[in-house]
């Protein structure tokens, strides 16, 4: 029960500390936060993440350069573009550490405003950074596993930012249903994303792209979106109210023609 316990603590808030911090924070810019509640979530971030933390200004540029070339040949993790996940997320990896390293010819256009911590970023992308948390993971096993299969779960925890983008960029441009015509393939994949919270609504983001709710039809419910909502409401953020109008009725049009 421990074990089971710690791995969907880790699933769910690494979760959240993406789709919260890195996706709709630091690539689409949803919300605003003070500087000091931004330095609390880029730590929340790299605790949460661990050995998979991802840098928030080079996932910021990933991102753009995927809405921008939503599966083209351009498109940095489109699996119309790779045999299978695990090729399609090592390029992703490869274009990652280019924007990482600064030398991502492609994502210059796409540079500014999002979030920077230089020394955070430089040491979590530091491999004793990531084997640290791993040692971490693994003690933890060892004292609470019960069951030999348990550390079969121990390669998801290393890995676990990995295994949510392959998830989302694989399932969420492959499978599922279209809410619009976007001019590419990403579907909505679930109807209420409990697995992803939120980021298999791809369809309607890449329709609505500052839309801070992924979920547009009334029974597509997006588990992130009361959080966001509430930390606003307690003033933690402020929510952005640009093309707030527009979005809503696109939102409206949709769940009209359902």
């Amino acid at each position: 029960m421990i074990i089971l316990a710690f791995f969907l603590a880790h699933w769910y808030l690494s979760l959240f500390t993406q789709t919260f911090f890195q996706h709709r924070y630091a690539a689409h810019r949803m919300f605003t936060m003070g500087p000091l509640t931004e330095r609390v979530f880029f730590l929340l971030t790299y605790a949460t993440q661990g050995s998979s933390f991802m840098s928030p200004r080079a996932y910021a540029l990933l991102h753009r350069m995927h809405h921008a070339y939503s599966d083209t040949a351009h498109d940095p993790h489109s699996p119309h573009n790779s045999t299978n996940a695990f090729t399609m997320m090592w390029k992703t990896r490869t274009i990652y550490q280019d924007c990482v390293n600064g030398t991502s010819v492609a994502a210059e256009r796409f540079a500014g405003d999002y979030p920077v911590w230089n020394s955070l970023e430089e040491f979590g992308n530091k491999w004793y950074s990531r084997v640290g948390w791993a040692v971490v993971y693994v003690l933890f096993y060892v004292n609470f596993a019960t069951a030999w299969w348990q550390f079969l779960l121990l390669p998801i925890h290393l890995s676990m930012g990995a295994v949510h983008g392959a998830i989302v960029n694989w399932a969420g441009h492959k499978y599922g249903y279209q809410n619009f015509d976007n001019n590419d393939k990403s579907r909505n994949s679930l109807f209420f994303d409990f697995l992803t919270g939120g980021e298999l609504f791809q369809n309607n983001h890449h329709k609505l792209p500052s839309r801070v709710n992924f979920g547009v039809k009334k029974w597509e419910l997006d588990p992130s979106y009361p959080v966001i909502w509430t930390l606003d409401k307690l003033g933690i953020i402020k929510l952005r109210l640009v093309k707030v109008a527009a979005l809503e009725t696109a939102a409206a049009q949709a769940a009209a023609a359902a």
